[in-house]
């Protein structure tokens, strides 16, 4: 398959050869060779090429022509979800529920591009005062494989709104849905150059790192975050904006309904098998018989998950992304079995093979040493406090903060921990994992540099420039100035 675009065409690259595998079959479902350096290099050229003439066309013309896309990103709807399906493993009601939300992105992102970033006038005793925003240049676009779509359709949208061009690299582990939004974006009539996509993995991304742009978008792992933030160091001229999940909590606390909570706790912990950076990662419950009968209400959902290939009916978890990432995962709950905890479900690798796992349920009451990690998979660990003080002191005790959650009918408990709590998104009695296109997303900590996308996604796509306006000179007074 062809692993360049540039000024609109496809072909293929002179990089490093790859496979992508489904992680439910294992059929190889993308071949072809990355991106070269020079190819990277090209892309970037071509973007800038074009940045000039797209940064002058007028907002609305611009605007149009996203509003085009949206009506054909909605025309190739079951091909974008039956390729992330087949590219990553998810359930087909998930990705098309993926697709839908690519199409809704661009009327969010035009309305947040002129409430957040639009321009402003005021009249003044010397003429007039404006506000305009201006585009940054060349965008760096790096997408994850969990939300191989939705994801960096987030930065892109926003990205040429304001007149930005970009160069797109997909995660290798789900790089079939950049053709269809190529596809998408040249048939609503965006310009060639102004979106040019470069597939691969290490060398391509660490190429496109290197190469002359103005800006580095990028939603993924904490590690490759601090990585990116580091190789930045020193130059404040090329824009950051960096999400980086998190380790979550979610405290579940007396009074509420066990059944609800136990719902509300599964779905946060295992949609996506897990692989949302917004997902549950840390039960927090209270001890004594309540805390107990949550713990077995959850483990009883988690042990009846419908768990399939994303062609199969019913399913509420497909496999993880990789083999790889399914024994990472059974890893991970060996180690916090090692350090104290007690398995009251245990994740296991299914029969099927591949990137198929159990869902598990692990207490850390009385582990030593837990990591403060972020498990990319259905692994939730359940902790055991004596009072609510206790709970909010263990649900901020993590280096991230991206979101969090609680459960309870108790208002005073929800206005402490709404005043106390340390996430950039904090539910009540709502999974953790719901989050709201017409809001911001992000959070403090290692979760991210305070840039934070969906809503205000907007602020870092563009800059800001005031402007004090007069039509003619005239001489300046001011005390002890010369006439």
């Amino acid at each position: 398959m062809d692993g360049v675009y540039i000024d609109g065409r496809w072909r293929s690259g002179s990089g490093a050869h790859f496979e992508n595998h489904c992680p439910a079959t294992g059929d190889v479902v993308w071949e072809g060779n990355g991106a070269s350096e020079a190819e990277v290099n090209e892309a970037v050229a071509s973007a800038r090429r074009a940045f000039t003439k797209w940064a002058l066309m007028p907002q609305g013309d611009r605007t149009a022509i996203l509003e085009r896309y949206a009506e054909e990103i909605a025309k190739r709807a079951d091909a974008i979800a039956e390729t992330v399906s087949r590219d990553m493993g998810k359930v087909l009601w998930e990705s098309k529920s993926e697709a839908a939300t690519m199409k809704a992105k661009v009327a969010v992102s035009i309305a947040a591009q002129v409430e957040r970033a639009g321009s402003k006038f005021s009249t003044a005793d010397f003429g007039s005062s404006h506000l305009t925003h201006r585009p940054h240049g060349v965008m760096a676009v790096y997408g994850p494989f969990n939300f191989p779509g939705h994801l960096p359709n987030g930065h892109i949208v926003p990205a040429l709104l304001a007149g930005n061009t970009c160069v797109f690299k997909p995660s290798e582990l789900a790089p079939g849905v950049a053709y269809y939004m190529a596809e998408a974006f040249a048939a609503a009539g965006l310009p060639e150059g102004c979106l040019n996509i470069v597939h691969g993995g290490r060398d391509a991304g660490g190429a496109l790192l290197n190469a002359d742009i103005n800006g580095l978008l990028f939603t993924g792992s904490a590690a490759t975050g601090v990585f990116f933030h580091r190789h930045f160091a020193g130059r404040p001229e090329v824009i950051l904006a960096l999400e980086m999940g998190g380790n979550n909590p979610l405290i579940i606390w007396d009074p509420a309904d066990v059944d609800a909570a136990a719902d509300i706790a599964a779905q946060s912990a295992f949609l996506t098998s897990g692989q949302r950076c917004s997902c549950a990662r840390r039960i927090i419950l209270p001890e004594g018989a309540w805390g107990n009968q949550v713990a077995d209400a959850i483990v009883a959902r988690a042990e009846g998950l419908a768990i399939g290939a994303w062609n199969e009916d019913g399913m509420f978890m497909g496999p993880l992304v990789s083999e790889r990432a399914a024994v990472n995962a059974v890893e991970f709950q060996d180690m916090l079995l090692a350090r104290g905890g007690r398995a009251l479900k245990p994740l296991q690798r299914l029969e099927r093979g591949g990137g198929f796992v159990s869902a598990g349920v692990v207490d850390v009451t009385a582990a030593k040493d837990v990591p403060d990690e972020e498990l990319f998979g259905p692994v939730m660990q359940i902790i055991r406090v004596p009072d609510f003080d206790q709970a909010v002191a263990r649900a901020n005790a993590s280096r991230y903060g991206l979101s969090g959650g609680l459960i309870s009918d108790d208002d005073v408990l929800w206005v402490k921990a709404h005043q106390e709590l340390r996430a950039g998104i904090l539910n009540r009695n709502r999974p953790t994992a719901g989050a709201s296109g017409n809001m911001p997303f992000g959070g403090p900590g290692l979760s991210g540099n305070f840039r934070p996308g969906a809503y205000y996604a907007a602020d870092y796509c563009a800059w800001p420039q005031a402007s004090q306006v007069s039509d003619k000179a005239g001489r300046m007074s001011a005390q002890g100035f010369p006439k």
